[in-house]
């Protein structure tokens, strides 16, 4: 039996969080290891359709994706989780969920400055925010909690891709989990 772990993605939007996940999915993937990418899009789409992006909302779609990353995580699969959480206390009841089940659980805070994420803009989220067409955008007009202590820490404006998954992957070496 392999060993599952749920590796959350957290930071704001375009901070590179999927782009990341998919690159450690194939380098996962490509050792063997059985992987799961729970995209926050996909999500909303599919399991948490209907629902809206107020506190009560947002926190309702983070704890499905969080039983879901759990599920798969207990039984042998690593879900990469990249998904926004703009909450500390849903973030905090997610990885309640995987220790009162002894579920491995990792945390990581794709750190890159809202500056930084409106340039690449990759949804055209900031654009809209910006033109008065989107309100609710996390980080600039709806709180966005960042974690206090993840368990690491990436700053993807200031090194690739490859080596953001890298520095994953290499926390997930250490403890055993890939």
């Amino acid at each position: 039996m392999t060993t599952g772990a749920t590796v959350w993605l957290t930071g704001l939007p375009s901070a590179g969080k999927t782009t990341i996940a998919h690159e450690l999915a194939g380098r996962l993937r490509a050792e063997g290891h059985r992987v799961e990418v729970l995209d926050g899009d996909e999500i909303r789409e599919f399991l948490s359709a209907g629902l809206g992006f107020s506190r009560e909302d947002r926190h309702t779609n983070v704890q499905r994706i969080g039983f879901v990353a759990e599920l798969l995580a207990r039984n042998g699969v690593l879900a990469l989780v990249p998904v926004i959480a703009p909450y500390q206390d849903s973030r905090e009841a997610v990885r309640k969920r995987h220790q009162a089940n002894g579920t491995a659980y990792v945390e990581v805070h794709v750190a890159t400055p809202v500056d930084v994420c409106s340039e690449r803009d990759v949804k055209g989220l900031y654009a809209k925010q910006a033109a008065g067409e989107l309100t609710g955008l996390t980080g600039v007009d709806d709180p966005y909690e960042a974690p206090e202590s993840p368990d690491l820490r990436i700053e993807s404006q200031n090194q690739t891709v490859q080596e953001s998954a890298a520095s994953v992957y290499a926390l997930l070496s250490e403890r055993g989990l890939a």
